[in-house]
């Protein structure tokens, strides 16, 4: 693909209406960064199936960083089962949740360089922060980002940090925000990791099928 055909990929995608997942659904939803934040330490190496009702059953426990860190942590565990890792994760999302509102004020960070202080939280999730919490450019890359741009050609990397700092020296700011959800509706739906639906895909003409 050419350079210039991401404001025509990502139009597309806009208008493709994909249906989102659940919980793509719900994250867009939260406008919040600290459920953003804890949301997504659920959701890492979890599918979405799993991690919407967990989510859900979290957040009927606490909302806020100061109800969060009173929770019992076998109820959490309980709750946030059968995510992966669930139990590191319930001390975790308890900790920072202390962390969150005894040494910063109730405040999550709007920096990415203090977002990854916290234990397992990593520049995906740093970045989700940003852009789904404060409505701040930045760019989320997963699997299906990283797949994604490397299959259209647009760039050649070999991993999601390296996708993301490539994009962020090619990928114009004002799409930062919305790419993630575009490709990882895109990518459950159309651009899968086996046997991508190429036929069905809206923006095959632009794209290199790099597979």
């Amino acid at each position: 693909m050419k350079n210039s055909d991401i404001k025509y990929i990502v139009e597309i995608l806009k208008n493709a209406k994909q249906p989102k997942s659940d919980f793509v659904l719900l994250m867009d939803s939260f406008k919040n960064p600290y459920l953003v934040l804890i949301s997504c330490i659920l959701s890492l190496r979890t599918n979405d199936k799993t991690t919407y009702p967990a989510t859900l059953r979290m957040l009927k426990l606490a909302k806020t960083p100061k109800d969060m860190k009173g929770v019992n942590v076998e109820e959490l565990k309980k709750a946030i089962y059968p995510v992966g890792f669930y139990e590191n994760k319930a001390k975790q999302i308890i900790e920072l949740s202390r962390i969150i509102d005894e040494e910063l004020d109730g405040k999550v960070p709007d920096e990415i360089e203090d977002l990854i202080k916290f234990k397992g939280v990593g520049r995906k999730t740093a970045n989700l922060v940003l852009s789904l919490g404060f409505n701040k450019p930045a760019i989320c890359v997963d699997v299906h980002v990283h797949r994604i741009f490397n299959r259209l050609g647009y760039i050649k990397t070999k991993n999601p940090e390296e996708t993301e700092f490539a994009l962020r020296e090619k990928l114009p700011k004002r799409y930062w925000i919305d790419i993630n959800t575009l490709l990882v509706t895109h990518g459950q739906n159309v651009c899968k990791p086996v046997k991508p639906n190429c036929q069905d895909c809206p923006i095959a003409e632009y794209c290199a099928k790099i597979l």
